[in-house]
């Protein structure tokens, strides 16, 4: 299933909020499910992210919807990389190289 790495900086709403920071990233969870996606880890960080978010779609709208719905919600503004695992990559070369 594709990989998408989520950069995620807090709104002025979502720094308020901080304290909830450990139950929205499970409420995140919960709707990537009912998506048909999976939040498979987030981090908080230090540094020009307040968040990485970890999150497999079966496809790129599967991925785009999970991710407007988090955003809807008001607290964070993401960033997203498709990102290629080590056997994608082998693939992807294979076929660049004909």
């Amino acid at each position: 299933m594709p990989t998408y790495v989520t950069l995620l900086n807090w709104t002025d709403q979502g720094v308020r909020n901080y304290k909830d920071t450990a139950k929205r990233a499970e409420a995140f969870a919960a709707t990537a499910q009912n998506l048909g996606a999976k939040l498979l880890n987030i981090y908080w960080t230090v540094g020009p992210y307040d968040l990485v978010a970890i999150v497999e779609a079966p496809d790129d709208e599967t991925a785009t919807a999970t991710l407007l719905q988090l955003g809807g919600v008001g607290n964070v503004r993401t960033t997203s990389l498709r990102a290629f695992g080590h056997e994608e990559m082998d693939r992807i070369i294979a076929k660049a190289a004909g």
